[in-house]
């Protein structure tokens, strides 16, 4: 259990190995009682689950984690930037920074927005974005951003929570960041755009994967939990339909489901679960969307590739935290690269998330790679191609035991008149010995992540 040298580790083993191991027991039973679900809709069937979760939580330094936040900063603002400018000057594509066939071919790029400014020119107010620590250089990396809806914040709030109840020898004598700042700090982005009105979440109700989060952050942030059909739009301003039909305005949506169900009138017809008309109070200025409409452009694992670039034209800077090394076969040189290593690379496929549509070089026949070369070579802007990091494992108590496990960090960075960085997380980590893949949707589980100095 003393395997890992800092003094931090070495402390919390210390305070660990001291602990009735029954209490392993009662961690698991409290933890029964948030109902932690994460859900799957799948082939047609719905399938609730508990989301796995594991006792021995990550630790970074207080000094490491400063990197971290001043990193993620500068590359959310960068962002950000980057979204205002696409959607209005467009600036970055007609000086040839990023391709305009390459924003134009992004399936998140919604073409219809061009020309519109949401309230303060903020459009990724909440944003996740994920990270693993190289075993090679020790280094952080980002792997991906996500904004449009990023899940999992509630996760270490709630096995926080637990700790503290089942653990505190932790609290007494260790210096743990707080994090039970996080609605607060997600309430304050909803006031600084909102419109005038309630702050409110906007669940697709309870068949979603990550219902429980929904409803656990409008509770802890004092906004309103809602459902579509409990919202209407009346003269482009959207309204709240209270128990007595009574309209009551709303100034801020903190949206849980994706662009394309959001507005029936907008988007698609058949969609039962958006608001009718919100994305013309919207246009008008009259409801701030939290994240805006149009962000899955910066998802885009192809835009990925040039968010360093963003970073160095939007604020003349050197990214603190670099990219995994990244190459694009919608250009001849790295199409060449990636055809003659391919058993060394990671493919994925540019519109898919949460560990699908992800191939492992090393895992593939030869037929299979011949395969891939032919449907890269058809379709190059599709696919991207990574180097494997070689990701550190993280202790976990698995079957009564310590067990190494590939995992990964999602950092959550809001927006708002400062652009924060919640000194929390989300670590993911793989059940299976030698996965890469951590993602919930791919069967991971989570731990906690303290912030610590000594």
């Amino acid at each position: 259990m003393l395997e890992k040298s800092t003094e931090l580790h070495d402390k919390f083993w210390e305070i660990f190995s001291q602990q009735d191991r029954n209490k392993i027991d009662e961690f698991k039973l409290y933890m029964d009682k948030f109902a932690i679900n994460f859900n799957l809709y799948k082939d047609g069937n719905f399938i609730e689950q508990s989301l796995p979760f594991d006792v021995i939580p990550r630790i970074i330094s207080k000094k490491e984690f400063t990197k971290i936040e001043k990193g993620l900063q500068q590359r959310v603002q960068a962002l950000n930037l980057f979204l205002e400018d696409l959607y209005t000057d467009a600036k970055i594509v007609k000086e040839g920074i990023v391709p305009q066939e390459f924003v134009e071919q992004a399936s998140g790029y919604l073409k219809e927005f061009v020309g519109f400014s949401p309230s303060k020119k903020i459009r990724a107010h909440i944003n996740g974005i994920d990270l693993v620590k190289d075993s090679a250089d020790d280094e952080w990396v980002i792997l991906e951003d996500n904004l449009r809806v990023p899940s999992g914040s509630s996760y270490p709030l709630s096995i926080r929570d637990t700790y503290r109840k089942i653990y505190p020898d932790f609290f007494e004598h260790m210096k743990i960041d707080p994090i039970k700042n996080y609605p607060s700090i997600i309430a304050n982005a909803m006031d600084y755009v909102n419109t005038g009105g309630l702050n409110v979440v906007l669940t697709p109700g309870r068949y979603n994967s990550a219902y429980y989060e929904h409803s656990y952050l409008a509770e802890k942030s004092g906004a309103l939990l809602v459902r579509p059909h409990e919202l209407t739009v009346v003269d482009k301003k959207v309204y709240f339909k209270n128990y007595n039909g009574k309209l009551i305005r709303v100034g801020s949506v903190y949206r849980r489901l994706d662009d394309e169900f959001m507005d029936p009138k907008f988007f698609n017809p058949e969609s039962l679960i958006g608001v009718p008309g919100i994305v013309e109070s919207y246009l008008a200025g009259n409801v701030a969307l939290l994240n805006a409409i149009g962000n899955g452009v910066a998802d885009d694992k192809g835009i990925y590739y040039f968010v360093p670039k963003m970073i160095k034209y939007y604020l003349g800077e050197e990214p603190i935290l670099k990219n995994a090394p990244t190459y694009l076969p919608y250009f001849k040189k790295d199409m060449e690269y990636i055809f003659n290593n391919m058993e060394k690379l990671v493919i994925k496929d540019v519109a898919e998330a949460g560990g699908y549509g992800v191939l492992f070089g090393h895992e593939m026949s030869a037929i299979q790679m011949e395969d891939l070369k032919t449907i890269v070579k058809a379709n190059p802007r599709r696919f991207i191609a990574q180097e494997l990091i070689e990701f550190y494992d993280e202790k976990c108590y698995l079957n009564k035991d310590l067990q190494d496990r590939k995992a990964d960090f999602r950092a959550y960075v809001v927006v708002a008149e400062d652009v924060k960085v919640w000194n929390c997380g989300l670590t993911r980590y793989a059940l299976e010995e030698g996965n890469y893949l951590v993602n919930s949707s791919q069967g991971g589980g989570f731990k906690d992540t303290w912030v610590m100095e000594l």
